[in-house]
């Protein structure tokens, strides 16, 4: 068999980090993680070949050299993830989805001639050996959830590495919380499920000797699920694994807020290397958070959590959304207020919507106020559901919110906020590759000449650089997010 594992083109978006890239010379800030470990389930001598179309155009050719095509997505993917669909159609070349897009809304796509639902450890093998006894079903779905020490290692050498500013590994799968917005536990569960720590290494070593050096994202939906084996087993594993090949990782990675409880656990992941992590603050008011069951995110002062965080050793980018049932009208100045004092410079402030199948999908189809499907960016400026509060209110308050909270000068003081409260590690050392200093004179010319309110970009690198001088290359990194995300905001 010759397979063609194919990742749909992303359009820009607040993480897709479209602008910020292009200072590195990059295509894309992450890779195709489930597709890559899709590949090595498959029989290993079957050819495969990967098209991200994120960092690589798909060619007619790509796809008639193939027997098969795999196609897999999320729902901000759903217009590119029709039309390789339709050129799979027009070229006779049959196609294999998979997925969380067509998990929860296979039904509303055509022309795919089959489904691998919800987990491919489950269901892809059935399928495969349907196929190889020549009848293969159309829908492969399950209601269980595998045990995930026994998948592969993801197969790196189908990436092409050097395009990416990042890349991506799992340790966990599921999380302990069930937020009524969130899809994560219909998907994968409540109970978080892990890989072991030799398993976790292994994968990292075969990225170490596929030669990548740099940036990795643990895409867990809550990589401190499961505490105790973190601090007991993991972390340590970790922390002797980066001593013995030089440090040559550093992790990011999507944790709840009562990681901040946790100072021994912070300073585990610090020492094993991780230096950012997303954390769902969601909203300031209370009411809000009891009505989605953000339960973790009450009865504390979030911003002290944040605090304590930076104070840690890890950069904290927020979660933020407006559109609850309980948001007061004075919501819009409660999000900008708790975001400047926060010093959280990767703040996402997005619409609620409701994706398919989550809790709050289901109350609102009973309370009939569903309109749509969920477009998969909350910063597209829509709603898929009808709002308690009068809609041309709401967004005009969400339009206020992001044009205040990116405008340059609020931008620019936010990072200072930062820079004042985030303590870098004394022992972490930067080395300075070619492509840093190419972001840095890009980073001169398009925000310090080219750009409108250059002087607030000025006047951060010198606050940088004569009060904080060794967190220079990060004051230098969060300006051209701010960049990309003013970007973002002019669409909206």
């Amino acid at each position: 068999m010759k397979i063609l594992l194919v990742y749909p083109k992303t359009p820009a978006t607040f993480w897709s980090f479209h602008d910020a890239v292009k200072f590195i010379s990059k295509k894309a800030g992450n890779t195709p993680l489930g597709l890559i470990t899709v590949s090595a389930m498959l029989p290993h001598d079957w050819q495969k070949k990967l098209i991200d179309m994120n960092v690589s155009p798909l060619r007619d050719a790509d796809i008639r050299w193939a027997d098969y095509v795999f196609l897999s997505g999320m729902n901000i993917h759903r217009e590119s993830f029709r039309n390789v669909v339709k050129r799979c159609n027009e070229l006779e070349v049959p196609v294999v989805a998979g997925g969380p897009l067509v998990t929860t809304e296979y039904r509303d796509f055509q022309g795919i001639d089959h489904f691998i639902l919800n987990e491919a450890e489950l269901t892809l093998p059935p399928f495969l050996e349907d196929l190889k006894n020549g009848k293969p079903r159309a829908v492969y779905a399950s209601s269980d959830f595998p045990d995930i020490s026994k998948t592969p290692t993801p197969e790196w050498n189908l990436l092409e590495k050097k395009k990416y500013a990042s890349v991506s590994i799992q340790y966990s799968r599921g999380c302990p919380y069930d937020c009524e917005f969130c899809s994560i536990t219909m998907l994968n569960g409540h109970a978080p499920r892990t890989k072991e720590t030799g398993q976790f290494l292994a994968e990292l070593q075969a990225l170490y000797d596929d030669d990548w050096r740099g940036d990795v994202f643990v895409v867990d939906d809550n990589f401190i699920g499961n505490k105790k084996k973190l601090k007991t087993d993991l972390l340590p594993g970790l922390i002797d694994w980066q001593k013995q090949h030089g440090n040559p990782f550093l992790f990011g990675t999507e944790v709840s807020i009562n990681l901040g409880d946790d100072e021994e656990l912070m300073n585990l992941m610090v020492t094993a290397g991780f230096n950012h992590t997303f954390v769902g603050i969601e909203t300031p008011n209370g009411e809000s958070l009891a009505e989605c069951g953000k339960k973790q995110n009450l009865k504390r002062d979030m911003l002290d959590t944040v605090k304590q965080i930076h104070k840690s050793g890890l950069r904290v980018s927020g979660g933020f959304i407006i559109g609850f049932d309980s948001d007061p009208a004075d919501i819009f100045d409660q999000q900008i207020n708790f975001i400047r004092k926060s010093g959280i410079v990767t703040a996402m402030v997005g619409l609620l919507n409701a994706p398919t199948g989550s809790r709050l999908f289901q109350r609102l189809q009973k309370e009939d106020r569903l309109l749509n499907s969920f477009a998969g960016d909350n910063m597209d400026g829509t709603l898929n559901f009808v709002p308690r509060m009068r809609y041309q209110n709401l967004m005009a308050g969400y339009k206020k919110v992001l044009e205040t909270i990116y405008s340059q000068k609020e931008y620019y003081e936010r990072v200072k906020t930062f820079l004042r409260e985030y303590q870098l590690p004394l022992r972490r050392s930067f080395k300075i590759k070619l492509q840093d200093l190419k972001a840095l004179f890009r980073s001169f010319w398009i925000l310090g000449v080219l750009e409108k309110g250059k002087r607030y970009y000025w006047k951060l690198l010198f606050f940088s650089l004569f009060r904080y001088p060794r967190k220079f290359a990060l004051a230098v990194t969060m300006a051209i997010y701010g960049f990309h995300f003013r970007q973002v905001v002019k669409t909206i």
